[in-house]
């Protein structure tokens, strides 16, 4: 037995994929723990009987964004690193320092987004991974070798970043663990050339070099899918299985700039209400319709039998029922849709997903559109495109099959397990 302490950043798409991975470790044997800026939001995401060490950091309670909605580009960046991601690794350290001397893990698990794990994992000299809840990361590290100024810039914050909370002598990036990188996709939908150069292009400070076995430290263990608790009250008896359904959502972290895509999304589905009903995700209510519960166990009685809107929905269980997707590309949507071999429609915002929505693009499984420009006749069309013509779903499909092979929470508890230097255990039933 053997002992794993995660370390995640106060984000819902960061915790949901290791979730399952922790349940297969405490299955087989070991002991789990968590450290984080929102205890209360991983126990409601892992469970209430979660055992998390509180760190210092803001609490986002997984619905809000971490920056102004008008950034984008090069500012966006800039305010990600010097006003999240290094204050959060700054703000943790003493929680993490704390939790790895009180649990004694074997293994730090850190989300490649709380720098505290990987560096203070490396100054305590306890083996550590990295939980690549997103691979656009490893493109990012990839593109850095053609921007030398910015990986400079991001030389420079992690070297002083070190000093102040790691190990001064030592190398490694804290986006790279040197021992183990789970990656939760595979190169089906990211590309068969991901990750080779992840870590290189921030050299100066020798920040990142992993090398050329950068590879082999990458496991591509596919999504991490685990039982969520479900939303009682989702009305199942509304779906027309006479009709395609659509499920539109922009992830938990983009309520602040939905309202106009929303907008344009419910008139394209209305308009095809005679074959296609959609679902829609409104957690601000910006479309001010959602429809009161009583009225939808009544559903003859309610108006609209064409488009759903809810402010939270049983993503998992509802995807095994749905014929496309409708999203910003954020990786875990993706991933879930592409789980179930759903074809997407994806309307990048910010942050990681323009990268997301060009590998669910080259791949085959959707088509992209302008997310701030894009007008209900073209959203229709994007649609009934997914909707109907085969070789979205094919490529969708494809991907679900490799997802699937890849082995997902089971696999990742094997590598961690490898790591920790434990015979692997018997997988968990």
């Amino acid at each position: 037995m053997s002992g794993f302490l995660f370390v995640v950043p106060p984000l819902v798409g960061h915790i949901n994929p290791t979730v399952g991975v922790a349940a297969e470790l405490t299955a087989r044997g070991h002991r789990v723990a968590w450290a984080s800026a929102d205890p209360g939001l991983v126990r409601r995401l892992a469970g209430n009987e979660a055992v998390v060490f509180p760190c210092a950091g803001p609490v986002l309670t997984g619905e809000d964004g971490v920056r102004p909605a008008e950034l984008r580009g090069p500012e966006a960046l800039k305010f990600l690193w010097e006003r999240f991601l290094v204050p959060l690794a700054e703000a943790m350290a003493p929680g993490v320092r704390a939790a790895i001397g009180e649990f004694g893990p074997g293994v730090v698990v850190a989300d490649q987004q709380a720098f505290a794990g990987g560096l203070v994992a490396e100054r305590l000299r306890v083996p550590w991974a990295t939980s690549s809840t997103t691979s656009a990361e490893f493109t990012f590290a990839e593109a850095l070798a053609g921007m030398p100024k910015v990986a400079d810039w991001l030389d420079t914050l992690l070297h002083e970043l070190r000093g102040r909370i790691g190990d001064p002598s030592g190398t490694a990036d804290p986006r790279f663990s040197p021992h183990l990188v789970l990656a939760f996709s595979t190169p089906e939908l990211v590309g068969s050339g991901a990750g080779a150069g992840a870590g290189a292009g921030a050299g100066a400070q020798g920040e990142g070099e992993l090398g050329s076995g950068a590879g082999e430290r990458i496991r591509w263990v596919g999504p991490s899918m685990a039982p969520r608790p479900a939303a009682a009250d989702f009305p199942w008896t509304w779906l027309d299985p006479a009709r395609a359904t659509v499920l539109v959502t922009l992830g938990t972290a983009n309520t602040d700039v939905g309202a106009r895509f929303l907008a344009e999304c419910r008139e394209a589905l209305r308009s095809r209400a005679d074959r296609v009903q959609a679902v829609i995700v409104d957690p601000a209510n910006v479309l001010g319709a959602q429809a009161d519960l009583d009225d939808l166990n009544d559903m003859d009685d309610q108006d609209d039998k064409d488009v759903l809107i809810r402010s939270s929905v049983p993503q998992l269980p509802l995807l095994e029922r749905v014929d496309a997707v409708v999203c910003h590309a954020g990786h875990n949507t993706v991933c879930e849709a592409l789980w179930h071999g759903v074809p997407l429609v994806v309307a990048p915002i910010r942050d990681d997903q323009p990268v997301v929505a060009g590998q669910v693009v080259d791949a085959g499984a959707g088509i992209r559109v302008r997310f701030g420009r894009v007008t209900a006749p073209k959203l229709g069309a994007a649609i009934d495109a997914v909707l109907h013509e085969p070789g979205y779903r094919a490529a969708a499909e494809r991907i679900r099959t490799a997802f699937r092979a890849a082995g997902g929470a089971r696999a990742a508890a094997t590598h961690l397990e490898e790591l920790a230097g434990a015979t692997p255990s018997k997988e968990a039933p």
